[in-house]
């Protein structure tokens, strides 16, 4: 499901720019969550398969709420950080090294993000679940 959800937003970037950006198809952020999509797909598929009152369904549902607790809360803050890092290098440093990188700031999820992702991975594991038998 992660990769059908990437997959998406390099697709997405191509139709709204008219460009190719390969890096979409590989960074983190942006609407849907595929961390959210991926996670929620394997904790939903576990408990189709093993029941959904079973310990590994329960492992596999902590396992998928620390991903997306991580993707929308820590990851976010990093990003938000990383914004505030670039302006400040932008203002005060007007002639940086050619070496210095910009710092990625698209890293975390909102938790609409997150929401339509988990969404996403819901689904797709009872369509999986109801297309095979």
């Amino acid at each position: 499901m992660g990769f059908a959800v990437q997959g998406y937003k390099g697709l997405r970037a191509f139709a709204t720019t008219g460009r190719w950006n390969l890096r979409r198809f590989v960074e983190t952020g942006g609407m849907p969550s595929s961390h959210a999509a991926s996670v929620s797909a394997l904790s939903t598929a576990v408990g189709l398969l093993h029941g959904f009152g079973s310990l590994l369904f329960g492992v596999t549902l902590y396992f998928s709420l620390i991903v997306m607790y991580d993707a929308a809360g820590l990851r976010r803050a990093a990003g938000r950080h990383a914004v505030i890092l670039n302006r400040l290098i932008d203002e005060h440093f007007r002639h940086s090294e050619a070496d210095t990188h910009r710092l990625m700031e698209l890293l975390g999820h909102t938790p609409l993000e997150v929401l339509v992702g988990a969404v996403l991975g819901v689904a797709s594991a009872f369509v999986w679940f109801r297309l095979l038998p």
